[in-house]
């Protein structure tokens, strides 16, 4: 059997395989990082920026609204997360896919949305930000929580209503304390990904209340204060990391615990009551989830309180740049802006499924230091992608590797955001694939190389091809990063459509939508291709 594994993985192979990825994310994440932490890691400077008022208060702004996005997406996500893993419902996989599409979509297109369906006196407020963070942030919670009511052993609920323990005292005594590392592991990513949002914040938090995000956004941008910037940016990966070490500790415990468990097959509702809430739960669900996008559909039809025209559609198609209100001579036209979306997405998604790929092999095939490469290479995943288009700006301004006003660094900084999403997506494949099937075609005398060809990659060409859509769907609507790395006349459609926005006229308003309706429809139709390769349900996390 050793002899075997030797002939179709040497020791040496990993490494080999895990050279490109281990340098790309050295050169383009840990060195851009690095010189972050140096430029804020000054005594004076980390006390100067630190005892700013305004700065304590948006550490405490950033803190509690994560907070409370966490709390109310973890009590508005847990019902459907439950009825839909654990009943027969119709339309069910409908449902979770239309779940899942938020999840994915630009954040700037949830921004716009948002804009479009909430009250005037709503919008650009707090309140208009911690609603779109719990609509982006259920699909986390649902799919979360729903794999682990899925796993649950269905003998210890009937073994609580034999006992005489109703519905509701089986939930609180029994099913609860089972979810309750899922539910702490979903709170967990909830409040990561809010605490590091940076579209919606920009976009619905407004000028008075913005997050840590944003206010490195707008520091660099507008002041040009790099060494607060690169404070700010220190302070939030600490944070980061401290929530990353506490993410991983639950989900070790949330899988010796589901280890024990069975899968829980589908069931009816008992009572007529029961299909009708089950039912209502679903119906409600969809309707949340789709909502905003039809009304930015519509919205993108209006261009003024009792007018409809296809204005903003021909402005996305055809006018130039300098007919729409408020537009400069040399600002990139909308049709341009997808072009160019389009382009540095396609860039993007062959470094991170060529890289990822790669890294996923390398962990796989490893015998010692593979949870370390995994752990390294997630590292984008929990840093925010505002502080790795800060690195790349800042570390890559001089020779001999200035980038500077280069559309490289777009696709890198893309790459960087994709990649760890990449990894998660094909190594479960690999790690699914029997190895007695490589044994057995190696004692047929098939050389290492035909192995992988013959037996790994027909099982990973689905995979890859997953890998991809995730990668040009998260690639077409990044705006964290984009948000420094872009110039003008190479402006992305997420850039384009902020500053339409930022211009305000009923014209912009419109094209904005139209816009967004683009970018939210080619995020859906790449997602639709991801389910089919799946041949599942839906996108889990």
């Amino acid at each position: 059997m050793d002899r075997h594994r030797a002939r179709l993985a040497p020791a040496w192979a990993p490494w080999v395989l895990a050279a490109g990825p281990v340098v790309f994310v050295a050169l383009f994440f840990v060195l851009p990082v690095a010189a972050i932490v140096a430029r804020g890691f000054e005594p004076s400077a980390i006390a100067d920026v630190l005892g700013s008022s305004r700065v304590r208060g948006v550490l405490w702004f950033t803190v509690w609204q994560a907070a409370l996005c966490s709390v109310l997406a973890m009590l508005i996500g847990l019902a459907p997360a439950y009825v839909l893993s654990r009943y027969r419902v119709p339309g069910r996989r409908t449902v979770l896919a239309l779940v899942t599409v938020p999840f994915v979509l630009p954040t700037v297109v949830v921004g716009s949305a948002f804009l479009t369906v909430l009250p005037g006196s709503w919008r650009r407020s707090v309140l208009a930000m911690v609603i779109a963070h719990v609509w982006v942030n259920l699909a986390v919670v649902i799919r979360t929580v729903g794999a682990s009511v899925a796993q649950l052993d269905p003998a210890l609920g009937d073994a609580a209503a034999t006992l005489g323990a109703g519905p509701w005292r089986t939930m609180r005594h029994v099913t609860l304390p089972l979810l309750r590392p899922a539910i702490a592991a979903s709170g967990s990513i909830v409040f990561l990904f809010c605490l590091t949002s940076f579209g919606i914040a920009r976009l619905l938090g407004g000028p008075t209340r913005p997050t840590l995000e944003v206010e490195i956004w707008r520091v660099t941008t507008q002041r040009l204060d790099l060494r607060t910037a690169s404070v700010l940016a220190l302070v939030q990966l600490v944070v980061v990391l401290a929530l990353m070490g506490a993410w991983t500790a639950v989900q070790a415990r949330s899988s010796r615990m589901h280890s024990m468990r069975t899968v829980q097959h589908l069931r009816n509702a008992r009572t007529h009551r029961g299909r009708m809430l089950v039912i209502a739960v679903a119906a409600l669900t969809a309707i949340i989830a789709i909502t905003p996008l039809l009304v930015l559909a519509v919205r993108s039809l209006r261009t003024g309180a009792q007018q409809w025209s296809l204005d903003a559609w021909r402005t996305v198609f055809g006018r130039p740049a300098g007919s729409v209100p408020g537009a400069a001579p040399n600002d990139t036209a909308p049709w341009e802006s997808l072009i160019t979306s389009l382009r540095i997405a396609a860039v993007a998604t062959v470094i991170a499924v060529v890289i990822g790929t790669l890294a996923a092999c390398a962990i796989a095939l490893a015998r010692r230091g593979s949870g370390l490469l995994d752990t390294g290479l997630m590292l984008p995943l929990g840093t925010s992608a505002v502080t790795v288009g800060f690195g790349l700006l800042i570390t890559f301004d001089r020779a001999p590797m200035d980038l500077r006003g280069s559309w490289v660094m777009l696709p890198l900084g893309q790459a960087l955001v994709a990649l760890p999403f990449v990894v998660r997506v094909v190594l479960p494949t690999l790690r699914a694939i029997d190895p007695g099937l490589r044994e057995a075609a190696a004692t047929l005398g098939a050389p290492p190389r035909r192995v992988w060809r013959e037996v790994d990659l027909p099982v990973l060409r689905r995979a890859i091809g997953v890998a991809c859509g995730f990668a040009l769907a998260m690639s077409l609507g990044e705006f964290g990063a984009t948000s420094f790395l872009t110039r003008v006349g190479n402006e992305t459609a997420p850039i384009v459509i902020a500053r339409l926005l930022s211009r305000p006229s009923q014209l912009n308003l419109a094209t904005s939508s139209a816009l967004a309706t683009l970018l939210a429809g080619a995020t859906l139709a790449v997602m639709l291709v991801i389910d089919r390769l799946r041949g599942e349900r839906g996108v889990s996390f």
